[in-house]
């Protein structure tokens, strides 16, 4: 079956009777031809779809459909019970997606600053369509910048002796109506009972050199090696220190005549651009996960 679609990449605010459906299950005949002709029998409309499938023969498939439908919202929880049906047909992982619920954001944050910097310039600039609801961090460096922009700041120390009260006041002030937390050059290591909570919900960003480096000082450690590519890479945070499944990466040439700072330099403007591009998929629902890998439809 050939499916043809309008493609449109306008925000939710604009259509407000406009949904996406992820859907993950073992591939198979009749998968499109199932989701198409339900929404059609409901009167949706599709604007956009994307396919992909890792082994025709046996593999997972993977689905990202926008559609508009009118009436959304009066609608949305029926069409989510009868969907049910076909999903179980076909051993769906599934979800629909209002699209103009906008999320909420919650930003962790240490003392570097810049990826903090570009995701709030983004929102402002009407480029994340989403909502940040607040910003944590250890320290008190960004507050009055992120309290300039009329967003909630909640500084919660954080010492190896009080990390477990420290989380637990975190996740107090963030509530149960965060959709994603970003944890942008947050510089402490999220405990397990906290990853549940959010399970492939939060997105950290890190330096990935090749090779890598550990420990400290990644840049110096970069610089001594004459490294010729710096990079970054954007995941989801999971139990195994910057092992989650990845979203993002992206690189830069250097030589030899870059020093440290330099290296830094270069190494900011990529996290910073590499982590809001993950975080703006993220909130377009662009991205399945399966087991330690990601499927973005960018």
């Amino acid at each position: 079956m050939e499916l043809h679609v309008k493609r449109d990449h306008s925000s939710g605010g604009q259509y407000p009777d406009r949904a996406r459906m992820l859907i993950s299950c073992p591939d198979g005949p009749g998968i499109v031809a199932a989701v198409s002709h339900f929404l059609y029998q409901h009167g949706a409309n599709i604007v956009q779809s994307d396919q992909y499938t890792m082994d025709p023969d046996g593999g997972m498939f993977f689905m990202r459909v926008e559609f508009d439908l009118l009436g959304l919202n009066e609608r949305l929880e029926e069409v989510r019970t009868i969907f049910g049906g076909v999903a179980e047909r076909f051993k769906m992982n599934w979800q629909i997606f209002n699209v103009s619920h906008k999320k909420r954001l919650a930003i962790f944050v240490s003392k570097e600053d810049h990826c903090l910097v570009e995701l709030l310039w983004q929102w402002q600039a009407g480029d994340l369509d989403a909502d940040i609801a607040l910003v944590v961090s250890n320290h008190t460096d960004m507050q009055a910048y992120v309290e300039s922009f009329g967003i909630s700041f909640h500084h919660i120390p954080v010492t190896a002796d009080t990390k477990e009260a420290a989380e637990k006041r975190q996740l107090e002030v963030i509530g149960d109506d965060i959709d994603v937390i970003i944890l942008a050059r947050y510089m402490q290591i999220i405990s397990p009972s906290f990853i549940e909570h959010y399970r492939h919900r939060i997105i950290n960003i890190h330096h990935s050199f090749l090779p890598a480096f550990v420990g400290g000082k990644p840049y110096a450690q970069a610089y001594q090696r004459g490294v010729k590519i710096i990079g970054a890479t954007a995941h989801y945070v999971t139990e195994e220190l910057d092992g989650g499944p990845i979203i993002e990466q992206d690189v830069q040439r250097v030589s030899h005549s870059d020093d440290v700072n330099e290296l830094k330099r270069i190494g900011r403007t990529i996290e910073r651009v590499v982590l809001a591009r993950a975080v703006k998929w993220h909130i377009e629902d662009r991205i399945l996960v399966h087991h330690n890998k990601t499927v973005v439809f960018n």
